[in-house]
């Protein structure tokens, strides 16, 4: 069944589910398995929403697009509701990865351990430069891109990571989607036009880091009127 089709538990479509409520379930489901591994065995959704600056009916609504998961008077069981929400977002299964482009991000995305603990492997590294392939980095040897459809369907990988400069970030993107990837991170500083069947997320962190200024900037300025 296509995302379009699947339903929550209440009934609601998945497609309808805002983008912000996906990216909080993320953070809701950091802190708690922090919470599990402090032995943490229940909260409340007051608790929760304090530690990430959100209020308990946030987190209730949030949750309550995809069924009910509290108890009355205890709470939300952590270990419950890691499983539940990492049902929800689909990490509750290994997804494999490819990512196309070897260079300094390239290779230190490769080398960030967080990815395996959320459930995603990256099987496959690939760079157009020659000389990089049958190079090994964090245990994964570099191929030619040249050989992106035979791995993709060796691996059989659904997900795809661009981490290439921004001239030939289109390029990359049209031959993963080619190859038969269905989502992809791009991190290259520049939009990338994607068939409606691929799912795709921006990653450009000079635009986190604006956001950031932005709001420090306004904050000086406010200090300067005061």
């Amino acid at each position: 069944m296509s995302d379009s089709k699947r339903k929550t538990a209440n009934g609601i479509s998945f497609a309808s589910v805002p983008k912000v409520v996906v990216s909080r379930l993320s953070l809701y489901l950091r802190e708690l398995q922090h919470l599990r591994a402090e032995s943490k065995e229940t909260i409340s959704s007051g608790e929760l929403g304090s530690r990430l600056g959100f209020t308990d009916a946030q987190v209730r609504k949030d949750l309550a697009y995809f069924g009910q998961f509290g108890y009355p008077g205890i709470g939300y069981r952590t270990d419950e509701l890691v499983q539940a929400i990492r049902h929800i977002l689909g990490t509750d299964i290994e997804w494999r990865v490819v990512i196309v482009g070897i260079g300094n991000l390239g290779r230190a995305l490769l080398g960030y351990k967080g990815f395996s603990r959320q459930g995603f492997e990256i099987v496959a590294a690939l760079d157009s430069d020659k000389e990089k392939s049958g190079s090994v980095v964090e245990g994964v040897e570099v191929q030619s891109i040249d050989r992106l459809d035979e791995i993709v369907k060796q691996h059989k990988i659904r997900l795809g990571m661009v981490a290439v400069p921004a001239p030939a970030a289109q390029s990359v993107a049209d031959q993963l989607v080619a190859a038969g990837i269905e989502g992809i991170v791009n991190f290259a500083p520049v939009t990338i036009n994607l068939p409606d069947h691929v799912s795709q997320v921006g990653v450009d962190l000079a635009i986190e880091l604006e956001q950031i200024s932005f709001t420090v900037a306004k904050r000086l300025h406010a200090l300067r009127r005061s």
